[in-house]
């Protein structure tokens, strides 16, 4: 037996499910490769470690452990008589392990402050066709699944779903990193309870509660962290130091930074050049969290009065006041904030928007319009979780829940 393929077969410990194996050689030398490393360096929770100082994990940690999820997800199926081949588990396994490998630094803070309207599963695409490439095409049915073009859509179901193993760990980890017991789920419990029918992905009956259980923890972990006041609040400040120093960029003043961020503030770069021009798809993957706060510790001594004034709010995390509200805000309450804010300040008209504006944000913890969890009744029909429900109304939390905030300055 080849000893370098037993080294390859490594396993690793991890916080939230002891220890955990690599499956597959290939698995290894993707999670070897300089492009899924980089995960190592981008938070999965953006700035919300300002609020739970223990959310300092990463989209690393979260790629493999979505990934040994997905292991224990085959195994269940297989042994209920699911036909799930070699090929087909090993190309499920690549799809989930690279599904978030095109978050940029941050994750979902700096979604769109870098490269304009792409989407981080777009470059998660892009950066799986190049390793495609660079693995001598082993990655084509991997690729197939994670875009929905394979046969058994209940593959794909796994990797992005209403109840996908993407979902099942980030629930489960980001609840242990920062503390928030709400986010607790039974990943075992409803992994055991998967099952499927019509080439849909599906839980059986009895795994109902499980699944409700699910459902709440989504609607609470959006409230109490992905949407924290504090979080939305920090969150914007980090995403108006990048658009400001985007600002002074274009304006040819000069800024420390980071060869990779050089190229995407000096350069406006849309959807058309990232696809079409390979120097941009290199260089987001030299991108992380490391880069942009590196030079927001330089930019806090600018001497553009705004960059250094956001950046040194950042640093010595002075936030937003932040106000949330079941109604818009209105223009005059708006506008009298701005008006404080300008004249302490001394602020052009241009230039407020910086440290006092309003945006909207929606919870919607199920989303049945789209994709649907589905529950396996013993008689063999298959109904919708909402429908079927009958501790909690799902029905309810299936609708999309609206909030509206206002940013300004404390002081």
């Amino acid at each position: 037996m080849n000893i370098q393929n037993i080294n390859k077969r490594k396993i690793f410990n991890d916080p939230i499910y002891g220890f955990v194996s690599i499956p597959y050689d290939i698995v290894f030398d993707l999670i070897e490769h300089p492009f899924f490393q980089r995960l190592r360096r981008i938070k999965q929770l953006g700035m919300t470690h300002l609020v739970y100082p223990g959310a300092l994990h990463t989209r690393f940690h979260h790629a493999l452990g979505a990934m040994h999820l997905m292991t224990k997800a085959i195994e269940v199926l297989r042994s209920k008589g699911h036909i799930i081949t070699h090929n087909e588990a090993k190309g499920v396994i690549i799809a989930i392990l690279l599904h978030d490998i095109g978050h940029g630094p941050f994750s979902h803070a700096l979604e769109h402050s870098l490269v304009h309207g792409i989407s981080h599963e777009k470059i998660s695409d892009a950066f799986m066709d190049k390793l495609n490439k660079l693995f001598n095409n082993e990655l084509g049915l991997a690729i197939k699944i994670f875009r929905n073009k394979y046969p058994k859509h209940f593959l794909h179901q796994m990797v992005s779903s209403q109840l996908d193993m993407d979902r099942l760990d980030y629930l489960r980890r980001d609840s242990f990193y920062t503390g928030v017991s709400e986010g607790v789920i039974s990943t075992d419990r409803i992994i055991t309870m998967l099952n499927v029918k019509n080439d849909e992905l599906v839980v059986e009956e009895k795994g109902i509660y499980s699944i409700e259980k699910f459902i709440i923890a989504r609607r609470l972990m959006y409230w109490q962290v992905y949407l924290h006041k504090t979080v939305l609040s920090a969150e914007n400040l980090i995403i108006n130091i990048l658009k400001r120093a985007k600002q002074l960029a274009q304006n040819k003043q000069e800024l420390f930074c980071t060869p990779a961020l050089k190229h995407f503030l000096y350069n406006h770069i849309d959807k058309e050049k990232f696809f079409t021009q390979s120097i941009h798809l290199e260089t987001f993957s030299l991108l992380d969290d490391y880069d942009i706060f590196t030079s927001i510790k330089v930019w806090v001594n600018h001497e553009d009065k705004i960059l250094s004034t956001l950046c040194n709010n950042l640093i010595n995390r002075k936030l937003y006041k932040i106000e949330l509200s079941n109604k818009p805000f209105s223009k005059s309450d708006v506008n009298k904030h701005k008006q404080k804010v300008c004249k302490k300040l001394k602020l052009k008209n241009d230039e407020i928007n910086y440290f006092v504006f309003n945006s909207e944000i929606i919870n919607n913890a199920y989303n049945p319009t789209h994709d649907s969890i589905k529950l396996l009744n013993k008689n063999g029909c298959v109904t919708d979780i909402a429908t079927a429900a009958d501790q909690l109304n799902i029905s309810v939390l299936s609708k999309p829940v609206k909030k509206y905030f206002l940013c300004y300055p404390k002081q």
